[in-house]
């Protein structure tokens, strides 16, 4: 997914990686939260269409941004993270590639209701938030990394609550996570959101899900849904077809509806 080559960037030491391809100009911590396939496949699945505004909550260097901004050029990202240090790397990604006009990160916490954006402002939200719970994680002793992996004191309901209050009438909410927290996501998007699909994303065939994009419309009373969900790697470890294509920048469709 990504070639690699380490770079000298205060205020921390990065690497310059290459996301999509080599499409992605990606700077990143060289300790602390690095991106992976999650976010690469959240962007290729995002439902977004030129002249869409899209809120990433939670954007950390930018991966779902400036992959998203690849397949759909048209549209018009605002970014909120906490860490002024990957805030930093954000920004600096958004001149690597050309996307300062389209990507504008800013400095913000979920849980304040940052002022960055007014309510009703967005088409689409996407979010990938840290997945691990508090009081079950083993936290990182890079700050970063824990602030990328466990929840701290900023609960699912919070960013679902951010999320709704971002949204526009039948704006769109796509978030990826652990599958075995599926129920801690359906209860609070349940009771804000409608027309929910969830899709599974299973590691090889024939074994469990292990993560899920879940994808919910505001205002609107549409019955959940579960799709067939995607298969990401083959038996012998190499990408499926789909997904070998959405690492290289193509648009992901999630699976047939059950």
């Amino acid at each position: 997914m990504s070639n690699s080559a380490r770079t000298d960037v205060s205020p921390a030491a990065v690497t310059e990686d290459s996301l999509l391809g080599g499409r992605v100009r990606f700077l990143q911590p060289v300790e602390g939260y690095r991106a992976a396939v999650d976010p690469v496949l959240l962007a290729a699945s995002a439902p977004a269409q030129d002249g869409d505004r899209v809120l990433d909550l939670g954007c950390g260097a930018g991966a779902i941004s400036l992959c998203l901004l690849e397949r759909v050029p048209g549209l018009t990202v605002t970014g909120i993270e906490q860490a002024p240090e990957m805030l930093d790397l954000a920004e600096r990604n958004a001149v690597l590639n050309g996307a300062t006009d389209r990507f504008k990160p800013h400095l913000g916490q979920v849980e304040a209701r940052p002022p960055q954006f007014e309510q009703g402002a967005f088409d689409l939200v996407l979010a990938n938030p840290p997945y691990l719970e508090t009081d079950r994680a083993d936290v990182p002793e890079s700050a970063l990394k824990a602030a990328a992996h466990v929840e701290g004191e900023v609960p699912l309901t919070e960013w679902i609550e951010a999320a709704f209050r971002a949204l526009c009438h039948k704006g769109k909410l796509a978030m990826v996570h652990r599958a075995d927290r599926l129920g801690d996501l359906l209860e609070p998007i349940q009771k804000r959101f409608g027309g929910i699909e969830v899709h599974p994303l299973y590691s090889k065939p024939g074994r469990d899900a292990k993560r899920v994009i879940v994808m919910a419309r505001k205002g609107v009373r549409t019955p959940l849904s579960l799709s067939s969900g995607l298969v990401l790697h083959n038996m012998d470890g190499s990408y499926s077809p789909p997904i070998a294509a959405a690492l290289d920048g193509a648009a992901l469709a999630l699976g047939e509806p059950l």
